[in-house]
């Protein structure tokens, strides 16, 4: 999506709502000098392109976004993923640019994809032995556990 794309999109996304083509401009105006029938091409490429639907009005349309800026913002980091020849070496190399509120957003977002099982599994990945049990001697789930000087050394009945 081109720079003038991206600015029509953004007010197509903030306001959340069918737009005129008069809308945008007139919003855009606000920052820049833009023609009617620029911006009336700039949503024709747009809705030729898949990303707004529109709805004729009178002699107008009315634009809509097709999907939200985070499913946007998705595709191009799927999109940009899928083209490296080393997709393991692309997500380092990503993750090393992220801020620690982008790092924790991602724990966030793998934590509502994977759900509440996973996410316990994460926290705690082995469950810790009881206390007093040296580590590789834990007792299967059924199976008693002997005190020590207990039948086994004749310190039973």
């Amino acid at each position: 999506m081109g720079e003038l794309e991206d600015a029509v999109m953004t007010r197509v996304w903030k306001w959340n709502r069918p737009v005129t083509v008069r809308e945008v401009l007139e919003d855009l105006q606000r920052e820049r000098s833009i023609a009617y029938t620029t911006v009336m091409t700039v949503l024709d490429n747009l809705h030729q392109k898949g990303w707004v639907r529109r709805e004729a009005e009178g002699r107008a349309y009315r634009y809509e976004a097709v999907s939200t800026r985070a499913a946007y913002a998705a595709a191009l980091m799927n999109d940009a993923w899928s083209q490296s020849d080393n997709p393991a070496a692309a997500l380092v190399a990503f993750f090393a640019m992220m801020s620690d509120e982008q790092r924790q957003a991602l724990r966030d977002a793998l934590r509502v994809v994977q759900g509440p099982e996973t996410s316990e599994v994460e926290q705690n990945p082995r469950p810790t032995p009881p206390p007093n049990v040296p580590p590789g001697a834990e007792a299967a789930p059924d199976t008693p556990v002997q005190n020590p000087g207990s039948a086994a050394e004749g310190g039973g009945r």
